[in-house]
């Protein structure tokens, strides 16, 4: 099982809707196929890990593994537990049971009424950790929630305004750290930012560092105050603006139209799911930060630690998280935390 999470997670940023899923096929204790999910439309990893089997007649004496519960539904592609009975495979190692109300136990039924053997709940927890985005979206019906932010030795995510001079960026980590953000957004669908932060750094939120996917940028603008020149309308990947003006599509830019005078990341979270949007990173500036971490809307905050000092400027966000990992990136420091009672 720990080898099919590993192989589940070969698709994380390009299985979107879909969850990460791996699965290999095991005969007299030697591994004769495996295979995961490369992308939405395409065949899932229990297809093709009994495609890689060269002999097909040892499947009806081997057993398949799958990190969640074979789909028992026909979507983009048929039904994986109907192969699997197929192909003579009678003994069926399962990791995490389907949240999906169109799959849920549903797979694990037809396969023993089929007369496979059964045995579910292997890493479990492990299994469910790898596909916590996919889980959040259908258990709580919103995206999963990653905070990120960078900060000062002396505890500062910006400077302060009035010593701004130019429109972009103020750094305060290094290249590698900057590139390791980058592949975040090429790992979630979605990258979100409040007014303030596109009028001072103009970023163009997109994946330059790392291959894969640009995220879809959702950028809070009550007032539509950004001007038009300015990179999140470049067209270069989709773009959501929330804002109380407006509510029209035009391109890749999708005016989407909230109520400011109400829970703000509630009713993104909401049109997020509307969208089917399973993961987004917010990046800030510190107010919108601030505003899903009081709404307790958050899963997962990196922080990132700089080398340098601002002596002043704008806070870093006040939150309590469980600690998880620390890691040295060239002389930052990445901490990890998790949200212990996530809403």
């Amino acid at each position: 099982m720990l080898r099919c999470i590993q192989l589940a997670k070969n698709g994380l940023g390009t299985t979107y809707p879909n969850p990460l899923v791996g699965s290999l096929i095991v005969h007299e204790n030697k591994i004769i196929g495996e295979g995961w999910h490369y992308k939405a439309g395409q065949p899932h990893a229990e297809v093709n890990a009994i495609n890689s089997v060269e002999n097909k007649q040892l499947l009806k004496k081997a057993t398949i593994y799958v990190s969640l519960e074979p789909c028992s539904h026909f979507g983009k592609t048929p039904p994986c537990s109907d192969l699997i009975v197929a192909s003579g495979i009678k003994k069926v190692v399962v990791g995490s049971l389907d949240p999906n109300p169109k799959v849920s136990g549903r797979g694990i039924k037809k396969l023993m009424e089929a007369g496979c053997k059964v045995n579910v709940g292997v890493l479990d927890n492990e299994c469910d950790e790898l596909n916590k985005r996919f889980f959040t979206f259908h258990q709580k019906k919103r995206p999963y929630i990653f905070l990120k932010w960078a900060e000062t030795v002396d505890g500062f995510i910006s400077p302060k305004n009035e010593t701004r001079n130019e429109t972009k960026p103020v750094w305060i980590t290094n290249e590698f750290s900057r590139q390791l953000a980058h592949k975040m957004r090429a790992e979630e669908q979605a990258i979100l930012v409040g007014t303030n932060t596109v009028l001072q750094d103009n970023p163009s939120l997109t994946v330059r560092d790392w291959a894969g996917e640009n995220p879809t940028r959702i950028v809070i603008d009550k007032d539509l105050k950004i001007p038009k020149d300015f990179s999140v309308f470049d067209n270069n990947s989709k773009t959501i603006i929330f804002n109380e003006k407006v509510k029209n599509t035009i391109g890749n830019l999708d005016f989407e139209k909230i109520s400011f005078s109400e829970e703000i990341p509630q009713q993104i979270c909401e049109a997020l799911y509307r969208r089917n949007i399973q993961s987004i990173i917010i990046e800030g500036g510190a107010k919108t930060l601030q505003s899903f971490i009081n709404t307790n809307l958050w899963d997962e905050t990196f922080v990132f630690n700089g080398s340098i000092s601002f002596g002043e400027g704008i806070k870093a966000p006040n939150f309590k998280g469980v600690f998880i990992s620390e890691e040295i990136i060239k002389g930052d420091t990445l901490r990890i935390f998790k949200n212990s009672n996530p809403w």
